[in-house]
């Protein structure tokens, strides 16, 4: 598959919640980073790691939101492995019918139709409104810091 290809099958694979099969579209070493996380970055360098991601993510998902990716424009670059995907996850919250839109750029490197490398930005904020988190949210954000640990 194409850079491209994979980018379709996995923003269409998120949005029907195609979770089972969405870490075989990634190499089994792989560089997937959410920069913009308000919870923080973590590094899935596996396709064990995002196994486990997706099916965290389901129950998460599920029964809050529907959605589908929106106004995708897919740009080259030098690199025939690399795309950057512009697109928007547009939808609507489940309990109130309201519509939400989150835009998200993508930066993917796809090497023998694998994900190798990807920072996914997203609007995380429009997300947790539309799941109905904002509560939990400010209350992240609003505690004390950790304390820094010792090394």
């Amino acid at each position: 598959m194409t850079p491209e290809q994979v980018f379709l099958k996995l923003v269409h694979g998120v949005a029907d919640r195609d979770f089972e099969a969405l870490p075989e579209l990634y190499a089994e070493q792989t560089d997937v980073r959410h920069p913009m996380n308000p919870y923080g970055d973590h590094p899935l360098l596996t396709r064990d790691a995002l196994r486990e991601h997706f099916g965290l993510n389901a129950p998460r998902v599920a029964g809050t939101i529907q959605f589908q990716p929106e106004n995708i424009r897919i740009h080259q670059t030098a690199d025939p492995e690399v795309i950057v995907a512009e697109f928007d996850y547009a939808g609507t919250v489940i309990a109130t019918g309201a519509p939400f839109t989150a835009p998200c750029v993508f930066v993917l490197r796809v090497r023998d139709g694998l994900i190798v490398e990807s920072r996914d930005y997203i609007d995380h904020v429009a997300m947790i409104r539309a799941r109905g988190m904002v509560d939990q949210f400010v209350t992240m954000l609003t505690e004390p810091a950790s304390a820094p640990v010792a090394s």
